[in-house]
C-alpha cells in the first residue's frame, strides 16, 4: 500500500505554535481523508522552525465503490414532491428510478445512487488546498502582494478571486509525494496561492541552501540530516539536554534543567549546537531567581550552579547555537555575552533601586496612615504607592488599596480560626501585595511574592511574614506546595476567599471552560488548605467575613442582611465542585463523596473526615451487610411514601407485637444515642461501629416480620421502625445514595 509524505516548508514558525501546528496537521488531513473514503495504518507528524512533515504509511491506493438506496416519495405523490426527490438523488428523469411496494404505504420511488471509487490522488490533491488555507494558527499573515491594501489583494483584472493566502509565517514550498514503499513515487501537484507542491525542499538555511529532491519519507529524513535538520523534536531535544549536561560537567558545573525552555529552544534550531558563555561574578549578587529568568527570557539560555549543590548559580550560561561556526563558537559565545552582560546590569539596576527610598514620599502620608505603614522601610513605600496610585484591581471590584484592605480584615478573622498570630497575620497581609511596585517584579511579574520576600527580609521583617508574602499565592494548582506555617496559611486563605466572594458577588463566575480569573484554581487552594492542614473552618461565615457591602453593593442596614446578601449557595455549591473533585483524586468513591456532602456542608474538612471513616465502614462485612439491610428498608419506605400510605409519627412500643421488630427498635435506640454521641464528638468511626450493631436486628426483622401488615396501625408503627432506621444511618451518611 502506498505512503504519502507531505511538508510545509515556511520562515521559521514561532517555537510556542509548532508542537500544535504538527498535530492539528495531522488530524485535518487523517480526518479528511478517512471522510474521502480513504483508510491508513499509521500516521506521525514532525516539526522544525521551518516545516511541517506528515508521514503517512499505508493508505489506500483508491477509496471504495459506494451504493446508496435513498427512499422517495409514493408513486401518486404531488409532481413538486417528485421533482425535489429527483434533484436530491441527481437523476434527470423519474424513469431511472425503481419503484417498490410496501404492502402498507403503497408503491414508492427508490433511487439507487452508486459512486464509483476515487484515486487516493485526485482526493489529496482536492482537500489539501482547503487544509492549508483555512488552517487554525493562533495568529496568521500575509506578505509580499497579499500584504497591499484590501482592493489589491485579489487575482485578475476585475479585482474578483480567491482572497490570498495567509500563514503563520511567509509558505515557502510544499512537499508531497505519494507511492509504494519500493517503487517510484508521484508528487501530486496541487496549487494553493501559486505555490505548486511538488518534491523539492531544502535543508539548512545557512549550511545546505542546495534544492533536495525527496522520494520517500526515509530518503527525505536521511536527506535533510545530511543537510543539518534534524527533524524529530524529541531527538533534539534529548541531544540538547544531554549535551548541555556534558559541558556543564566538563566545566564543574550543574545544569540547571528547565523543561518549557528546553521545548522551546528545541523550536529554534534545526541543527543543535550547545555553547557556553559568561559573565561577570559581580552580577551573582543578584537573586538567583532574577539570573535565571533575565538569561532565560530575554536570550532563551539555561544557567548552571556548582555541582556542590545548594541555590547559588555559577557565572556561566549555557546557549543554543543553529550555526555549526567555524571558529567553534567564539563570536556566538561573545555576542550572546554581551547582551547577557546588558540585560543582568539592567536587572542589577532594578534590584538596587527597589531598596532604596522612594522620591515622593510627601504624597504618601494618608497611605502609610491608612495600612499603618512604616515610612522609612522600602517595602512600605511600596505598599503605600500602590494605594496612592489607587491602581485598579477590577473595575468593579475596586482598587488594589481597597483589595489589601479587605484582605487585611477578613485575614483577621481568619486568624481566629488557624491560630495564627494577628499581629503577624495583620503585617503580612498588608504587604502582601507591596512588591507588585518594585522594579523587578514590573520586569517579571513572575516572580511576585518570590521578591516581596526577600525585599522583606532585608528590611527586617519577621521571617513567617516574610514567607507568607511569598506564599499568599499558594497553592497555585494541585501539586503546589502549601503555605509554609499558619501565618502564610491565614493570608493565603483570606486572598483567596476574598477573591472567590467579590466574583460571585459581581456575578463574574467560570462558565464552561472559561475561567479567566482563575476561580476554580482559587477554590481549589481553598480545599487543600482546609484538607491537607487539616482546617476547620465554616465557609458560609467566612463568606460574610469577606462579604464588602461598600463595593458590592449598596451598604447594609443590618448585620442579619449582610449575612443574606454573603450567603451564597452558589458558591458554596462551587466549593462542593472542587471538594468532589479533589477527594476522587485521592480516591474516595463519588457514591460515598454524594452520601455524606448535603447542599449545606460548609465544613470541609468534615466532609472529608465523614467520607474517611464512611470508606473503611463500607468495606467491612459488617458495613456491608448493614448497607443491603439499611437500604431494603429506605427502599420500601419511599416506596410506601410515595403511594401515600400512612407512617406513623413514632415508634409506639405498645403495637410492636414480634419479638424481631421489639428488638430492632430496642436497638435502634441505643444505635441512635451511641452514633449522635460519637458524632457529636466528631468520631466517625465510633458513629460507624455504633450503627454497625443494627446489622443482625435489621436482617431478623426482615426475615420474621411483614411490614405492609393488614391491621393499618401496626402497618403504620412497622413503617415508622423502617424510617428510625433511616434517620439513625442518616447521623452519618445517606445510605441510599451508596451504589451495592
Amino acid at each position: 500500500m502506498p505512503d504519502l509524505l507531505l511538508e510545509l516548508r515556511s520562515e521559521e514558525i514561532p517555537a510556542r505554535m509548532q508542537r500544535k501546528a504538527a498535530g492539528d496537521l495531522k488530524k485535518l488531513v487523517t480526518d479528511a481523508l478517512v471522510e474521502a473514503g480513504l483508510t491508513y495504518e499509521g500516521a506521525r507528524e514532525y516539526w522544525t522552525p521551518r516545516r511541517l512533515t506528515l508521514d503517512i504509511r499505508g493508505l489506500t491506493a483508491r477509496s471504495a465503490d459506494q451504493r446508496e438506496e435513498r427512499k422517495g416519495p409514493r408513486t401518486d405523490a404531488p409532481e413538486g414532491a417528485i421533482a425535489g426527490f429527483l434533484r436530491g438523488a441527481g437523476l434527470s428523469s423519474i424513469s431511472e428510478a425503481q419503484v417498490v411496494n410496501d404492502p402498507k404505504k403503497g408503491d414508492f420511488y427508490v433511487a439507487v445512487i452508486s459512486r464509483p471509487g476515487r484515486p487516493a490522488e485526485e482526493i489529496i490533491a482536492e482537500v489539501m488546498p482547503g487544509i492549508i488555507r483555512n488552517f487554525p494558527w493562533p495568529k496568521s499573515m500575509r506578505w509580499g502582494a497579499a500584504s497591499m491594501p484590501k482592493g489589491a489583494r485579489f487575482a485578475g483584472i476585475d479585482g474578483k478571486g480567491p482572497e490570498s493566502l495567509r500563514w503563520v509565517r511567509p509558505l515557502q514550498s510544499i512537499v508531497c509525494v505519494f507511492g509504494p514503499e519500493h517503487d517510484e513515487t508521484q508528487v501530486i501537484p496541487f496549487e494553493i496561492d501559486g505555490l505548486t507542491a511538488s518534491n523539492i525542499t531544502y535543508g539548512h538555511r545557512f549550511h545546505a541552501p542546495d534544492a533536495i529532491t525527496v522520494r520517500r519519507f526515509d530518503d527525505y529524513v536521511t536527506s535533510l540530516e545530511k543537510a543539518k535538520v534534524m527533524l524529530d523534536a524529541d531527538r533534539r531535544k534529548d541531544v540538547i539536554l544531554h549535551d548541555a549536561r556534558d559541558l556543564a560537567f566538563a566545566n564543574g558545573l550543574e545544569l540547571v534543567e528547565d523543561e518549557g525552555l528546553l521545548e522551546e529552544v528545541s523550536g529554534l534550531v534545526e541543527w543543535p549546537h550547545v555553547l557556553m558563555g559568561e559573565f561577570e561574578q559581580d552580577y551573582l549578587e543578584i537573586p538567583s531567581e532574577i539570573i535565571r529568568l533575565t538569561i532565560k527570557t530575554n536570550q532563551k539560555c539555561f544557567v548552571t550552579r556548582p555541582q556542590t549543590g545548594g541555590e547559588g548559580l555559577s557565572n556561566r550560561f549555557i546557549l543554543i547555537s543553529n550555526i555549526e561556526a567555524k571558529d567553534g563558537g567564539k563570536e556566538i559565545m561573545h555576542g550572546n555575552g554581551k547582551v547577557v552582560r546588558a540585560r543582568l546590569s539592567d536587572a542589577k539596576h532594578f534590584w538596587t533601586r527597589d531598596q532604596g527610598d522612594m522620591p515622593d514620599l510627601d504624597t504618601l502620608e494618608e497611605s502609610f496612615k491608612k495600612f499603618d505603614l512604616q515610612k522609612e522601610k522600602p517595602l512600605d513605600q511600596r505598599m503605600a504607592k500602590l494605594d496612592a496610585l489607587n491602581v485598579t484591581f477590577h473595575a468593579k471590584l475596586g482598587t488594589q488599596g481597597e483589595r489589601v484592605a479587605r484582605i487585611r480584615a477578613l485575614a483577621q478573622e481568619l486568624a481566629k480560626v488557624t491560630g495564627a498570630g494577628p499581629a503577624l497575620v495583620d503585617r503580612a497581609a498588608v504587604l502582601a501585595k507591596a512588591d507588585l511596585r518594585t522594579e523587578a517584579v514590573g520586569e517579571f511579574p513572575e516572580l511576585q511574592g518570590l521578591m516581596g520576600r526577600k525585599y522583606a527580609l532585608l528590611q527586617g521583617e519577621d521571617a513567617s511574614v516574610a514567607a507568607a508574602i511569598e506564599d499568599h499565592w499558594k497553592p497555585n494548582g494541585p501539586s503546589d506546595r502549601l503555605p509554609e506555617d499558619k501565618v502564610g496559611l491565614t493570608v493565603a486563605l483570606a486572598d483567596k476567599l476574598d477573591t472567590l466572594v467579590g466574583f460571585w458577588a459581581i456575578d463574574e463566575k467560570p462558565t464552561g471552560s472559561k475561567d479567566p480569573y482563575a476561580l476554580r484554581r482559587a477554590a481549589l487552594g481553598v480545599v487543600r488548605i482546609l484538607l491537607e492542614r487539616r482546617v476547620r473552618l465554616p465557609l458560609t461565615q467566612a463568606f460574610m467575613w469577606g462579604y464588602s457591602p461598600s463595593i458590592y453593593g449598596t451598604a447594609a442596614k443590618s448585620v442579619d442582611e449582610v449575612a443574606d446578601r454573603a450567603y451564597s449557595p452558589d458558591l458554596l455549591s462551587f466549593f462542593h465542585d472542587r471538594l468532589k473533585v479533589y477527594l476522587r483524586d485521592q480516591g474516595a468513591r463519588h457514591d460515598l463523596i454524594d452520601a455524606v456532602l448535603t447542599p449545606d456542608s460548609d465544613d470541609l474538612l468534615m466532609v472529608a473526615r465523614r467520607v474517611e471513616a464512611l470508606t473503611a465502614f463500607i468495606t467491612s462485612e459488617d458495613g456491608k451487610n448493614l448497607l443491603a439491610g439499611t437500604k431494603r428498608a429506605v427502599q420500601l419506605l419511599a416506596a410506601e411514601e410515595k403511594k401515600g400510605t400512612v407512617v406513623a409519627d413514632g415508634v409506639s412500643e405498645e403495637l410492636l407485637r414480634l419479638d424481631a421488630e421489639k428488638a430492632l427498635w430496642a436497638a435502634i435506640v441505643v444505635a441512635s444515642k451511641e452514633a449522635a454521641e460519637a458524632v457529636a464528638k466528631e468520631d466517625f468511626r465510633s458513629a460507624m461501629e455504633a450503627l454497625s450493631k443494627l446489622r443482625v436486628p435489621v436482617d431478623k426483622f426482615f426475615e420474621d416480620v411483614l411490614v405492609n401488615d393488614e391491621d393499618a396501625a401496626i402497618r403504620a408503627n412497622r413503617l415508622a421502625l423502617l424510617k428510625a432506621i433511616r434517620e439513625a444511618t442518616a447521623t452519618v451518611a445517606d445510605f441510599s445514595k451508596i451504589s451495592g
